[in-house]
């Protein structure tokens, strides 16, 4: 049985779609800017949901990072895209998945191999418990939010570069934090 490629939506510097890529090759060490979004997962209790990238991930693999990160379809709805993938990588549903960085960008560069994407960033909660992809997720760890967002931010936690990034911007109260606009969200990722 083959499996379907999987594509990503490839962006000029305005975040207009300019194309398609295969997800297979796109990452490399020049990287084209690309579409992609960040998923923060919390539970009742006010941990988030960190995990680390699988050992065999093409990309910063062994990394800590947020809940879960993708990439949409060419046509997909960032926020659908985000829910198929956090089902797929840690097999829970999300509530209450909410917009709160939709202009996040980044680049970043491990072992010769480059992120560059436009990358809104959502907040949900889940009630489920997690059951990861092994091929994506190697560990999982449910860490109180201003523990986690202290160490991100004072350098003891080392996290993936977009994720330092991401805490950086994000509330004290990430749940709480007003939904960003989705006239802010990169054109090729507005309904």
């Amino acid at each position: 049985m083959s499996t379907a490629r999987e594509l990503v939506v490839l962006l000029d510097e305005a975040g207009r779609a300019v194309g398609t890529a295969d997800k297979a090759g796109v990452h490399h060490s020049e990287t084209p800017l690309h579409l992609a979004f960040s998923t923060y997962l919390f539970d009742s209790e006010g941990n988030v949901l960190v995990t680390r990238r699988a050992l065999t991930k093409r990309t910063f693999a062994g990394v800590w990072t947020n809940s879960c990160c993708g990439h949409p379809a060419p046509g997909e709805d960032l926020a659908d895209a985000a829910r198929r993938r956090v089902r797929q990588e840690l097999g829970v549903d999300v509530d209450d998945l909410r917009l709160v960085l939709p202009s996040f960008r980044y680049r970043a560069e491990q072992d010769g191999v480059v992120e560059n994407e436009m990358c809104p960033v959502f907040v949900g909660s889940t009630r489920d418990r997690v059951d990861p992809d092994p091929s994506e997720v190697d560990s999982v760890a449910w860490v109180p939010w201003s523990e986690f967002r202290a160490g991100v931010l004072d350098g003891t936690r080392v996290v993936s570069v977009w994720c330092r990034e991401q805490v950086a911007q994000l509330p004290e109260d990430p749940l709480g934090a007003p939904e960003g606009l989705v006239a802010d969200l990169p054109p090729a990722a507005q309904p």
